[in-house]
């Protein structure tokens, strides 16, 4: 991206506290989906604002619960909303609204008729929890199992443990999305994905075509395969969020969560940028 001067002044982040921090137009699109205060009892009194943008704040620093900087709502309050809409599935609902609210907005279909499939693998600590390893690639941890659109936005996700293998766990993934997003019938893949297992596999769920997109055997150094860079950019994207740069978590539900929260916080500031005051 070339940093003209209008660049500038759309990702600029001046005037906040921490650059995680949600602007007055990203929070005006995260605020609707924020589940309402139970009736009865004493009425609410912790900022739902600061709740976000605490999430936010871990989820961009990767720092502990216990290091969560006073100024926010205090850190039981803000792990209870975290455990909370993770159970509900509200993470997963605002990513997918905002992804297609997105695509919309750029002129396409809000439900995505062409996806890109693909792992990648990370280290877990001591924390526990499901665990496996990967000989291909020589990390003993879990997948980050994610399913794209072709703009590169994160559509589904599953995190299992490294030693099964893409082509395995590609069927439950391409099931789970079937409901979901009903038009999306084409899939592009890498070589892991070709088995002609994986393709009986899906025979019996709808009638899906996956596209294998393999290196040239005559290419030398790096060569730009088409549809796979979005995938793999999209990992980058992930990446750029220290809370995902190990697998932190003891349950699988909360490292799916803080994934969902990555892409919800790009999908934001993106579409910001289409808003107005």
């Amino acid at each position: 991206m070339t940093w003209t001067g209008i660049a500038r002044r759309e990702h600029s982040r001046e005037g906040l506290r921490y650059p995680s921090d949600m602007t007055d137009r990203e929070w005006r699109l995260t605020a609707p989906f924020i589940p309402s205060a139970k009736s009865g009892g004493r009425p609410r009194t912790t900022d739902m604002r600061e709740v976000v943008n605490a999430l936010l704040y871990i989820a961009a620093s990767g720092c502990s619960w216990r290091l969560l900087p006073k100024c926010f709502a205090p850190v039981s309050t803000v792990r209870r909303y975290f455990y909370a809409w993770r159970d509900t599935g509200l993470f997963d609902a605002i990513n997918m609204v905002l992804a297609m609210n997105l695509r919309e907005i750029e002129g396409r279909e809000a439900s995505p008729s062409g996806g890109v499939i693909d792992s990648q693998s990370v280290k877990t600590t001591e924390s526990g929890g499901v665990c496996g390893y990967d000989a291909g690639k020589k990390v003993k941890g879990r997948k980050r199992h994610i399913v794209t659109d072709t703009c590169g936005y994160l559509i589904f996700i599953l995190v299992h443990a490294a030693d099964i293998q893409d082509r395995e766990e590609a069927v439950d993934i391409l099931k789970a999305i079937r409901y979901r997003f009903p038009w999306l019938r084409h899939v592009f893949a890498d070589g892991g994905y070709a088995e002609d297992k994986l393709r009986r596999a899906l025979k019996g769920h709808e009638s899906w075509t996956l596209e294998i997109i393999k290196l040239s055997d005559t290419a030398k150094g790096f060569e730009l395969l088409p549809r796979r860079w979005v995938v793999e950019r999209t990992f980058a994207w992930l990446g750029r969020y220290r809370r995902l740069a190990k697998d932190w978590e003891r349950s699988i539900a909360s490292s799916t969560a803080w994934a969902l929260i990555a892409s919800i916080r790009m999908l934001t500031r993106r579409t910001a940028r289409y808003c107005y005051d």
